[in-house]
């Protein structure tokens, strides 16, 4: 399979993704400012949840630049972090709706903690189906950016029982620890091309 296939498959399940959590935000009814403030924890979780999807969407674009041959179980392993990502509006907003309260942060937290592990998945697979002197295993090492978020997803889950707002901050460190673009993928194919060019 070309995996350009798989690119414009993902590329329209994360543009649907979005448009759904959008239209989670209602118009107001009112000319007002006042009627913007029932809005505000909507916004806010839409925000968030878009920055994530943004994240993730800029990441599997260069992982999947890298790739060179597509298996059965990259297919799979794709599907499943589609999944966890197509369930961001419903976990966002449950949290925007209600305002930040305990459980549906703590299920907003898992929603994003699953969608980690799925990316981490599909990544452990692509390493296997390129092979490890593949650029992409040379390019993502050992993650430690990765585990790290895993970390502070389960440990923002934990927090949000003495508050849901701590929970929500993790969520928020963590999308600010990845917000700057992964450049490991791109630095690792530059130095490739030079030594090719040699």
């Amino acid at each position: 399979m070309n995996k350009g296939r798989l690119e414009a498959f993902s590329d329209g399940v994360i543009a649907i993704i979005i448009t759904i959590m959008v239209l989670e935000i209602k118009v107001p009814e009112g000319e007002s400012l006042t009627t913007l403030k029932p809005l505000i924890p909507k916004f806010i979780s839409y925000v968030l949840s878009f920055t994530y999807v943004g994240i993730y969407w800029n990441n599997h674009h260069h992982l999947m630049h890298a790739v060179k041959k597509v298996s059965g179980g990259m297919l799979w392993a794709n599907l499943n972090f589609l999944f966890w990502l197509s369930l961001f509006p419903v976990a966002a907003g449950w949290m925007g709706e209600n305002h930040f309260a305990l459980y549906p942060v703590i299920m907003y937290g898992i929603v994003l903690f699953l969608a980690a592990v799925s990316y981490t998945l599909l990544v452990i697979v692509i390493k296997r189906t390129e092979g490890k002197d593949s650029l992409i295993v040379h390019a993502i090492g050992n993650d430690a950016k990765g585990k790290i978020s895993l970390l502070f997803y389960l440990t923002g889950v934990g927090l949000s029982f003495i508050n849901p707002w701590f929970g929500v901050l993790m969520y928020t460190l963590v999308a600010c620890i990845w917000f700057i673009p992964d450049k490991r993928i791109e630095h690792a194919m530059r130095q490739q091309e030079l030594l090719d060019a040699k």
